[in-house]
Protein backbone atom coordinates (compact mmCIF):
# COMPACT_ATOMS: atom_id res chain seq x y z
CA UNK A 1 0.00 0.00 0.00
CA UNK A 2 1.64 2.99 -1.30
CA UNK A 3 1.30 6.67 0.24
CA UNK A 4 -1.17 7.79 -2.23
CA UNK A 5 -3.71 4.68 -1.56
CA UNK A 6 -4.66 6.32 1.84
CA UNK A 7 -8.81 6.87 2.10
CA UNK A 8 -10.84 9.12 4.45
CA UNK A 9 -12.47 6.44 6.79
CA UNK A 10 -16.10 5.84 6.56
CA UNK A 11 -18.61 7.67 9.49
CA UNK A 12 -19.90 4.41 10.62
CA UNK A 13 -16.82 2.07 11.28
CA UNK A 14 -17.21 -1.84 11.83
CA UNK A 15 -14.63 -4.30 12.10
CA UNK A 16 -14.93 -7.68 11.27
CA UNK A 17 -13.08 -10.65 11.83
CA UNK A 18 -11.24 -10.69 8.84
CA UNK A 19 -10.58 -6.85 8.89
CA UNK A 20 -7.46 -5.22 9.73
CA UNK A 21 -7.55 -1.45 9.54
CA UNK A 22 -4.60 0.70 9.58
CA UNK A 23 -4.47 4.47 10.50
CA UNK A 24 -2.00 7.30 9.35
CA UNK A 25 -1.71 10.00 11.34
CA UNK A 26 -0.24 13.38 11.37
CA UNK A 27 1.25 14.45 14.64
CA UNK A 28 1.59 18.20 14.02
CA UNK A 29 -1.51 19.95 15.24
CA UNK A 30 -3.20 23.56 16.51
CA UNK A 31 -3.33 24.56 19.94
CA UNK A 32 -6.85 24.55 19.76
CA UNK A 33 -6.60 20.68 18.78
CA UNK A 34 -4.00 20.00 21.24
CA UNK A 35 -5.69 21.40 23.96
CA UNK A 36 -9.13 19.34 23.26
CA UNK A 37 -7.01 16.07 22.86
CA UNK A 38 -5.27 16.66 26.15
CA UNK A 39 -8.60 16.75 28.06
CA UNK A 40 -9.04 13.24 26.98
CA UNK A 41 -5.71 11.86 28.62
CA UNK A 42 -5.51 9.80 31.76
CA UNK A 43 -3.58 11.51 34.80
CA UNK A 44 -1.09 9.16 33.82
CA UNK A 45 -0.51 10.03 30.76
CA UNK A 46 -0.86 13.55 31.09
CA UNK A 47 2.28 13.51 33.72
CA UNK A 48 4.01 11.78 31.08
CA UNK A 49 3.71 14.78 28.93
CA UNK A 50 4.89 16.81 30.91
CA UNK A 51 8.25 14.65 31.39
CA UNK A 52 9.01 15.87 27.78
CA UNK A 53 11.85 18.05 27.94
CA UNK A 54 11.15 19.75 24.00
CA UNK A 55 7.46 21.16 23.39
CA UNK A 56 7.53 19.21 19.99
CA UNK A 57 8.14 16.31 21.68
CA UNK A 58 5.24 16.50 24.44
CA UNK A 59 2.82 17.82 21.87
CA UNK A 60 3.46 14.99 19.40
CA UNK A 61 2.80 12.74 22.69
CA UNK A 62 -0.21 14.62 23.13
CA UNK A 63 -1.79 13.71 20.06
CA UNK A 64 -0.50 10.43 19.35
CA UNK A 65 -2.24 9.38 22.86
CA UNK A 66 -5.54 11.71 22.26
CA UNK A 67 -5.90 10.21 18.61
CA UNK A 68 -5.49 6.66 19.50
CA UNK A 69 -8.48 7.41 21.82
CA UNK A 70 -10.08 9.16 20.06
CA UNK A 71 -9.96 6.32 17.15
CA UNK A 72 -10.51 3.55 19.46
CA UNK A 73 -13.06 5.17 21.26
CA UNK A 74 -15.26 5.07 17.67
CA UNK A 75 -14.89 1.18 17.51
CA UNK A 76 -15.93 0.64 20.92
CA UNK A 77 -18.99 3.27 20.82
CA UNK A 78 -17.46 5.32 24.08
CA UNK A 79 -15.72 8.68 24.75
CA UNK A 80 -12.38 8.43 24.63
CA UNK A 81 -11.97 9.58 28.08
CA UNK A 82 -13.62 6.51 29.26
CA UNK A 83 -10.85 4.22 27.74
CA UNK A 84 -8.47 2.47 29.91
CA UNK A 85 -4.91 0.97 29.57
CA UNK A 86 -2.98 -1.62 30.69
CA UNK A 87 0.74 -2.81 29.56
CA UNK A 88 2.40 -5.97 29.18
CA UNK A 89 5.84 -7.34 30.29
CA UNK A 90 7.91 -5.40 27.49
CA UNK A 91 5.50 -2.07 27.35
CA UNK A 92 3.05 -3.12 24.84
CA UNK A 93 -0.09 -1.01 25.61
CA UNK A 94 -3.26 -3.07 25.38
CA UNK A 95 -6.81 -2.30 26.56
CA UNK A 96 -7.55 -2.33 29.77
CA UNK A 97 -9.56 -5.27 31.86
CA UNK A 98 -12.82 -3.59 31.78
CA UNK A 99 -12.91 -3.37 27.33
CA UNK A 100 -10.84 -6.92 27.17
CA UNK A 101 -15.06 -8.70 26.05
CA UNK A 102 -14.73 -6.10 22.85
CA UNK A 103 -12.07 -8.50 21.45
CA UNK A 104 -10.15 -5.65 19.75
CA UNK A 105 -6.40 -5.56 19.35
CA UNK A 106 -4.02 -2.15 18.92
CA UNK A 107 -0.60 -1.77 18.34
CA UNK A 108 1.06 1.69 17.34
CA UNK A 109 4.05 3.31 16.36
CA UNK A 110 5.42 7.15 15.61
CA UNK A 111 8.44 8.39 13.69
CA UNK A 112 9.57 11.83 13.55
CA UNK A 113 5.89 13.63 13.06
CA UNK A 114 3.73 10.53 11.51
CA UNK A 115 2.16 7.26 13.30
CA UNK A 116 0.54 4.64 12.43
CA UNK A 117 -2.55 2.68 14.54
CA UNK A 118 -3.32 -0.67 13.37
CA UNK A 119 -6.60 -2.06 14.75
CA UNK A 120 -7.67 -5.76 14.51
CA UNK A 121 -9.36 -8.53 15.70
CA UNK A 122 -6.40 -10.68 16.31
CA UNK A 123 -2.78 -9.42 17.79
CA UNK A 124 -1.52 -7.14 15.88
CA UNK A 125 2.07 -5.66 15.92
CA UNK A 126 3.18 -2.19 13.78
CA UNK A 127 6.04 -0.71 13.17
CA UNK A 128 7.33 2.85 11.28
CA UNK A 129 10.43 3.63 10.19
CA UNK A 130 11.85 7.26 8.38
CA UNK A 131 14.48 6.03 6.43
CA UNK A 132 17.90 7.76 7.61
CA UNK A 133 20.59 8.22 5.63
CA UNK A 134 22.74 8.03 7.98
CA UNK A 135 22.23 4.56 9.22
CA UNK A 136 25.46 2.22 9.40
CA UNK A 137 23.15 -0.30 8.20
CA UNK A 138 25.63 -3.11 7.18
CA UNK A 139 27.28 -3.35 11.30
CA UNK A 140 23.00 -2.72 12.42
CA UNK A 141 22.98 -5.70 9.84
CA UNK A 142 25.28 -7.56 11.22
CA UNK A 143 24.62 -7.35 14.57
CA UNK A 144 20.99 -8.02 14.91
CA UNK A 145 19.74 -9.60 11.72
CA UNK A 146 20.26 -13.68 10.68
CA UNK A 147 23.29 -14.79 8.67
CA UNK A 148 21.25 -14.57 5.63
CA UNK A 149 19.48 -11.72 6.25
CA UNK A 150 23.14 -9.92 6.65
CA UNK A 151 24.08 -11.73 3.74
CA UNK A 152 21.19 -10.00 1.70
CA UNK A 153 22.05 -6.69 3.10
CA UNK A 154 26.13 -6.83 2.22
CA UNK A 155 25.07 -8.06 -1.06
CA UNK A 156 23.44 -4.75 -2.55
CA UNK A 157 24.42 -1.80 -3.44
CA UNK A 158 25.10 1.27 -0.80
CA UNK A 159 21.53 2.76 -1.97
CA UNK A 160 19.69 -0.66 -1.78
CA UNK A 161 21.29 -1.66 1.34
CA UNK A 162 19.46 1.77 3.36
CA UNK A 163 15.95 0.13 1.79
CA UNK A 164 16.09 -3.46 2.46
CA UNK A 165 17.56 -2.79 5.80
CA UNK A 166 14.51 -0.51 6.83
CA UNK A 167 12.49 -3.23 5.21
CA UNK A 168 13.98 -5.78 7.55
CA UNK A 169 13.68 -3.89 10.74
CA UNK A 170 10.03 -2.80 10.81
CA UNK A 171 9.08 -6.06 9.41
CA UNK A 172 11.15 -7.55 12.67
CA UNK A 173 9.72 -4.98 14.77
CA UNK A 174 6.29 -5.51 13.67
CA UNK A 175 6.01 -9.26 14.28
CA UNK A 176 7.82 -9.03 17.42
CA UNK A 177 5.27 -6.50 18.91
CA UNK A 178 2.38 -8.50 17.66
CA UNK A 179 3.76 -11.76 19.95
CA UNK A 180 4.71 -8.92 22.86
CA UNK A 181 8.56 -10.07 22.03
CA UNK A 182 11.33 -7.40 23.24
CA UNK A 183 13.57 -6.33 20.68
CA UNK A 184 16.23 -8.83 22.10
CA UNK A 185 14.96 -11.33 19.50
CA UNK A 186 15.16 -9.30 16.79
CA UNK A 187 18.06 -11.72 15.18
CA UNK A 188 15.66 -14.66 16.30
CA UNK A 189 12.87 -13.65 14.08
CA UNK A 190 14.16 -14.34 10.28
CA UNK A 191 12.05 -12.17 7.38
CA UNK A 192 12.33 -13.69 3.79
CA UNK A 193 12.72 -10.90 1.37
CA UNK A 194 14.02 -9.77 -1.74
CA UNK A 195 14.55 -6.02 -3.85
CA UNK A 196 12.06 -7.23 -5.99
CA UNK A 197 9.76 -9.35 -3.88
CA UNK A 198 7.17 -8.59 -0.65
CA UNK A 199 8.54 -9.79 2.67
CA UNK A 200 6.78 -12.85 4.06
CA UNK A 201 7.35 -14.71 7.70
CA UNK A 202 8.67 -18.64 7.82
CA UNK A 203 5.06 -18.98 9.61
CA UNK A 204 0.99 -19.63 8.08
CA UNK A 205 0.02 -18.33 11.52
CA UNK A 206 0.95 -15.53 11.01
CA UNK A 207 0.37 -12.46 7.75
CA UNK A 208 3.04 -9.86 6.97
CA UNK A 209 2.36 -6.74 5.26
CA UNK A 210 4.60 -3.57 4.32
CA UNK A 211 3.28 -0.44 3.70
CA UNK A 212 4.55 2.93 2.52
CA UNK A 213 2.82 5.35 4.78
CA UNK A 214 4.48 8.43 3.37
CA UNK A 215 7.84 9.35 1.20
CA UNK A 216 10.73 8.24 2.69
CA UNK A 217 9.29 6.19 5.11
CA UNK A 218 8.53 2.22 5.48
CA UNK A 219 5.90 0.63 7.73
CA UNK A 220 4.91 -3.20 8.46
CA UNK A 221 2.19 -4.59 9.58
CA UNK A 222 2.01 -8.24 11.55
CA UNK A 223 -1.31 -9.96 12.16
CA UNK A 224 -2.07 -13.43 13.91
CA UNK A 225 -4.16 -14.91 10.81
CA UNK A 226 -4.15 -14.96 6.64
CA UNK A 227 -6.87 -14.07 4.45
CA UNK A 228 -7.17 -11.06 6.05
CA UNK A 229 -8.90 -7.75 4.71
CA UNK A 230 -6.99 -4.76 4.72
CA UNK A 231 -8.19 -0.97 4.76
CA UNK A 232 -5.64 2.18 5.02
CA UNK A 233 -7.25 4.97 6.28
CA UNK A 234 -6.01 8.64 7.25
CA UNK A 235 -6.83 10.73 10.43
Amino acid sequence: MTFDQWLKAPTDLSLSVDDVHVWRVELSRSQLQLQELAETLSSDEQVRAKRFHFEQHRQHFIAGRGILRTILGRYLGIEPQALGFDYEAHGKPVLGDKFVTSGLSFNLSHSQGLALYGVSRHPIGVDLECIRDNTDVEALAKRFFTDREYEVVRSLSPNQQQQIFFRYWTCKEAYLKATGAGLSQLEQVEILLTPTQPASLQSEEWSLTELIPANNYLAAVAVAGQNLHYSCWQY
